[in-house]
C-alpha cells in the first residue's frame, strides 16, 4: 500500500462534497500536470490512502482521509469543449489525461494546518513542507501519514490548535 496527499481547493471540491457524493465516492480529475499525472498512472492503486488537503483557503490543511477505489483511467473532461479542463491535444484515442476514483474515509477529529505540520519534527522531510512543492498529487511515506492523524487525534484533545 502506498499513500499520498491531494490537494484541492474546498470551493471547488471539498471533503463535505466527498462525503456528500454517490456511495461517498468520486472522480479526481481535471488534474493538468504531468507528474501528478503520472503518480496517478505509475503509482496509485486501490486501496491506497489518501491526505485530503484543502488548499487555497485559510488555514491550509489536512481535513480528512480518503481510498482510491478506482485506478488511473481517462480523464473525459479533457474531451469536452466546455469543460474546464478541456485539451485539445487528448482525445478518446489517444488521453493525455487521467483521473482515480476516490473514496471518502474520515473527517479528521480536527485539521491539521500546514503551519502545524512545520512544527513536528516527523514531518521535516515531507513534500509537501518543501519550498516552491505546489504539485496537487504527491507521495507521502507511512510514517508521514501516521504523524498527521496522530497529531490530529492530539489537536482534538487539547481542543484545537
Amino acid at each position: 500500500m502506498r499513500y499520498w496527499l491531494m490537494k484541492t481547493e474546498p470551493s471547488e471540491f471539498s471533503l463535505a462534497d466527498l462525503k456528500r457524493a454517490p456511495r461517498q465516492t468520486a472522480p479526481w480529475d481535471g488534474v493538468r500536470n504531468y507528474q501528478a499525472r503520472n503518480h496517478m498512472r505509475d503509482g496509485m492503486r486501490l486501496g491506497d490512502r489518501v491526505l485530503f488537503y484543502h488548499s487555497s483557503t485559510d488555514p491550509l490543511a489536512v481535513v480528512g482521509t480518503a481510498r482510491i477505489v478506482r485506478e488511473a483511467y481517462p480523464d473525459e473532461s479533457a474531451w469536452d469543449p466546455k469543460s474546464a479542463y478541456h485539451d485539445p491535444r487528448s482525445t478518446p484515442e489517444n488521453p493525455v489525461w487521467l483521473r482515480v476514483d476516490i473514496q471518502f474515509e474520515a473527517e479528521l477529529p480536527c485539521p491539521v494546518s500546514l503551519t502545524e505540520m512545520r512544527k513536528l519534527p516527523e514531518l521535516k522531510d515531507m513534500l509537501l513542507l518543501r519550498k516552491g512543492m505546489r504539485l496537487s498529487i504527491q507521495p507521502v511515506t507511512p510514517a508521514e501519514f501516521e504523524a498527521v492523524l496522530r497529531h490530529a487525534e492530539r489537536l482534538a484533545a487539547s481542543g484545537g490548535s
